[in-house]
């Protein structure tokens, strides 16, 4: 019996200093650092862990499945093509996340009955024409203001999706990075 109790006691205590090791040590209070390397202030360090995606949380759903990799408007070409070629009409829902442009009515001069609405649906963040989707909708109104509305199949929403592509592969150019696969941060 004394001998089981002792067993048990020693066992505990291994156990006890064995996890008690391994927290210690995976808390990083060990870790060499260079301080060349790593920045004094805390504003700093935290700054430099939110670009490497690094971090610490509780209860995240998502910590397995890694971070640090944003995309932004900006570094997209496509995006940024359909922005400055539509600028010339007002937007009415841009959702970069969900990858559509719509724009609102536009007409040339106040004294017409129609007016145009352009809707882009980007299929793909890659340059090319089967990544993206140009909708024209016409809006003809009566005195009474009884509009109907319907979908234009024209040559102008291949026209307006071939200088999209085209100034994508312009802006493509002229980024930084531009033959390698890039992820910006900022």
């Amino acid at each position: 019996m004394f001998l089981t109790k002792f067993i048990s006691k020693f066992i505990s205590k291994f156990l006890i200093l064995t996890l008690s090791f391994f927290v210690i040590t995976s808390c990083g209070i060990y870790k060499k650092t260079d301080a060349r390397k790593v920045p004094t202030s805390g504003m700093e360090r935290a700054e430099k862990n939110i670009q490497e995606g690094r971090g610490f949380r509780l209860f995240d759903p998502d910590r397995n499945k890694g971070g640090g990799v944003f995309n932004f408007a900006t570094s997209n070409p496509m995006w940024r093509a359909t922005i400055e070629l539509l600028d010339f009409v007002p937007f009415s829902n841009v959702d970069y996340s969900g990858g559509i442009i719509i724009t609102d009515w536009y007409y040339e001069d106040e004294e017409t009955s129609e007016s145009i609405k352009i809707t882009v649906k980007f299929l793909s963040n890659e340059i090319r024409a089967d990544g993206l989707s140009v909708l024209i909708y016409n809006r003809t109104c009566n005195e009474i203001n009884k509009c109907k509305i319907s979908k234009v199949d024209s040559k102008l929403s291949e026209e307006i999706k071939v200088a999209i592509l085209k100034k994508a592969a312009m802006i493509k150019e002229q980024m930084p990075n531009a033959n390698s696969d890039y992820k910006y941060m900022k």
